[in-house]
This record gives C-alpha cells, sequence and structure tokens, in this order.
C-alpha cells in the first residue's frame, strides 16, 4: 500500500552512512517528508538490525520499522574504489549522517573537512554517544549509560528507589534521531542564508538535557530533586498518579489544574476532595482513599465512566491494545503495510502533519544493495564497471 500526499523535502539528497537505532529513524524521518536517502551499508552484513526480529522480504521486523524511503548502497568504503563512489556522491548531497565514533570517518577520508573540500554546501551531522569533544568522545556507550550519566535515569526510581530500565530508547530517539533532525534542519536553514554547509554535532547524552527542564527548576530554587513519590509529576500528589483497578490494570489520572481535578471528584462523588488537591499534608491518606475508589471498579468500567468526563482519567494500554485504540485509528497512528504473502505488517506512522498531511511511503524498506547499481548509473558508471566492482567486493548488488 503507498501513500502520497505532496513532499516537503524532495529536493534532498541525503547520505546515510549510520546504523542501528539513532541515526536512521533520523534519516527515515527525513525520507518521509519527501528526501532522496541514500542508505550506505558495508558489502558482507549491512546494517546490524537486518538482522533483528522477524525476516519479512530479507529484513528484520526491527529494521523495517526505521528504514522505509530509502535507498540501499552497498560498498567497502575502505576500498579507494568505494570511497570514490561516495565523493561521486558527495558532490550532489545536500546531507550527510554519520553515526561512528568521533575519528572512524577521519581515517576513512570521508570527515567533514575533507568532504567540505569537495561539496561546500554539505550539511554533515555526526551522531555519538559523547560528541565530538571531551575525554569521553572515544568511550564507548548506549543509551541507558547516557541517561544514567546525565542523572536523568536516577530521576525514574521504583516504590524502593530502586532506578528503573526504560522500556524505550530515550536517549536514542529524543537526543539522538530528533535532535539531530532538528540540527539538520537548522543547517539547511543556515545554508540557505549563507551558501555554505557546516558540521552538526549530536551527542546523545548532551541532547538529553532538554528533557531535564523541570528536574532542574526544582534543583536550584532549593525545593528538591522530583523523583519518585517526591515531586508533583512524579507520585508525590494523588491529583496525578497511577492507580491499579479492580481487573490489576491501571489508570493514568493527570488532574493537575484544579479544574480538572474538580470535575474528577465530583464525578466519583468525593466533593470533600477538592480543597485537598495540593494540600502536603492530606496526601498519604488522600492517595490511600483514591486507590481504594479505583480499586472498586475494572479499568474498562472507569473508561466508561469518564468516557464524557474531561478530567484527564485515561487507561494505561499495553502496546497491542493501544493500536487497535480509536485514538490511533481515527488519526492513523499506524500504516498497515501489505508486504510478501499478503502479511500486514505494522509500521509506526508519521510524527508530523503539515496542513493535515501526512509523511509519505514511497519506498519499502529496501533489501541490502538493492539499489547498488540503479545509484551507480545515476553517477555515470557504464555498466561494465558496476560489473567489474560488483565482482572485486567493492560495492554488493541487491538480489
Amino acid at each position: 500500500m503507498i501513500f502520497m500526499v505532496p513532499s516537503l523535502l524532495n529536493d534532498l539528497l541525503v547520505l546515510d552512512l549510520t546504523r542501528l537505532l539513532p541515526g536512521p529513524l533520523c534519516t527515515m524521518l527525513l525520507g518521509d517528508y519527501g528526501a532522496d536517502v541514500i542508505k550506505i551499508e558495508d558489502v558482507d552484513h549491512g546494517d546490524p538490525t537486518r538482522h533483528i526480529g522477524s525476516q519479512i522480504e530479507g529484513s528484520g521486523t526491527f529494521f523495517r520499522q526505521i528504514n522505509r524511503n530509502k535507498r540501499s548502497l552497498a560498498v567497502n568504503l575502505k576500498a579507494e574504489q568505494g570511497r570514490e563512489i561516495i565523493y561521486r556522491l558527495i558532490k550532489q548531497a545536500d546531507v550527510l549522517v554519520e553515526g561512528f565514533r568521533p575519528g572512524v570517518m577521519k581515517k576513512l577520508g570521508l570527515d567533514y573537512d575533507s568532504l567540505a573540500g569537495v561539496n561546500a554546501r554539505l550539511i554533515y551531522a555526526s551522531i555519538s554517544g559523547y560528541g565530538q569533544l571531551g575525554s569521553f568522545k572515544h568511550k564507548a556507550g548506549h543509551d541507558l549509560n547516557y541517561t544514567a550519566l546525565t542523572g536523568l535515569l536516577e530521576l525514574s526510581a521504583n516504590e524502593s528507589g530502586e532506578p528503573v530500565m526504560p522500556a524505550v530508547q530515550i536517549a536514542d530517539i529524543g537526543a539522538g534521531s530528533l535532535m539531530a533532525v532538528i540540527g539538520i534542519l537548522m543547517a539547511l536553514h543556515d545554508r540557505d542564508k549563507s551558501g555554505k554547509g557546516s558540521f552538526v554535532d549530536i551527542s546523545m547524552t548532551r541532547g538529553l538535557l532538554p528533557w531535564l527542564a523541570y528536574a532542574a527548576s526544582t534543583l536550584f530554587d532549593g525545593k528538591g530533586l522530583p523523583g519518585r513519590n517526591r515531586g508533583q509529576i512524579t507520585g508525590a500528589y494523588a491529583c496525578y498518579n497511577l492507580y491499579q483497578t479492580a481487573d490489576r490494570k491501571y489508570i493514568s489520572l493527570g488532574a493537575l489544574e484544579p479544574v480538572f481535578w474538580e470535575r474528577f471528584c465530583q464525578k466519583v462523588e468525593h466533593p470533600e476532595w477538592i480543597g485537598q488537591q495540593y494540600d502536603p499534608q492530606q496526601q498519604k491518606k488522600l492517595l490511600i482513599e483514591v486507590q481504594q475508589l479505583f480499586k472498586t471498579k475494572t479499568r474498562q468500567q472507569w473508561v466508561k465512566s469518564f468516557a464524557e468526563v474531561d478530567a484527564c482519567c485515561e487507561p494505561v494500554l499495553s502496546l497491542d491494545e493501544s493500536v487497535e485504540h480509536p485514538l490511533s485509528i481515527e488519526n492513523h497512528f499506524w500504516l498497515k503495510n501489505k508486504v510478501a504473502n499478503d502479511h500486514v505488517e505494522l509500521l509506526t506512522g508519521f510524527p508530523l502533519l503539515f496542513s493535515g498531511n501526512p509523511g509519505t511511503l514511497r519506498l519499502q524498506p529496501p533489501r541490502h544493495g538493492e539499489h547498488s547499481s540503479q545509484i551507480l548509473t545515476e553517477l555515470n558508471y557504464s555498466e561494465e564497471e558496476i560489473k567489474v566492482l560488483d565482482s572485486r567486493g567493492i560495492i554488493r548488488s541487491g538480489s
């Protein structure tokens, strides 16, 4: 199934030299809104995520979630002839995104200074764990390490005060993928004015700083950090909390503003709670009473009860429940993509709407090296030259 709407970035050529999650998600978002994204992979195995999850049309399910709207070029960057292919592409490219440790691209002769000499308008975005500066720049790391070092992980604790393992990659996506998109678009805007490209340094640790704005505000005004059961939005108040229901499922109550809390209290016939909303002396008792209330009905019964009451009271859904929720269906949060053997896979939908229009699904997630021959033809390589490069392992043509 192909979804087509007007594209915003269809004049951009993006070279994606990244693997795993942060970079590929960044470039997919650019591709979703029209950019021509060429995914550059090694000739042997390609992006490691190709092998994660069930295989659909030769690619793992994780790879397929973050690599649609791309063409795959499999090339040996360690070979001079392979780098020559990249140099030819650079002359035409608007953006290059890479996710190697600092210094790796320089060893290959593909660092920003080298490529800016070929194309002064190039936007060069580097995504790394700790950025291009400082003593940590060469250290290995993963999402858990980045959230740990910024203090974000310690803020998310269980009832015993122990840090909780996040269920999603906060730093990889929020501080890596999304910050990279923002940085690239800013650099493109600046290029429109200056005519020159630039180097964008995306640190997945540094990119977590905006996530800490509320916590930092409490730290520096002497109120103490908003850890578990200590802050307004971390469990200390009954009006903003999670409650177990009679069927051992959960409801989220987010009635921070007095108007919503009042509506909640009136609906559950406890008007005496209204004035206790932010009374610190009443919170322990109030938390127990509200919890006891929610345990009197099942989650679905509470959903029905609050269906017509705007009190910021919503069920805690599992992912499969969320996919089938009216909010997801009505707003097309998920794409139903028909692939081989009439199999229908669900792909995450487009996060932004422009004048009501989402992104586009133009290209299926590519097979390893699927577009190598096509791309080289566009670079004016002859059919014979392409065959020779393929036979020598400089490229891999898709099958």
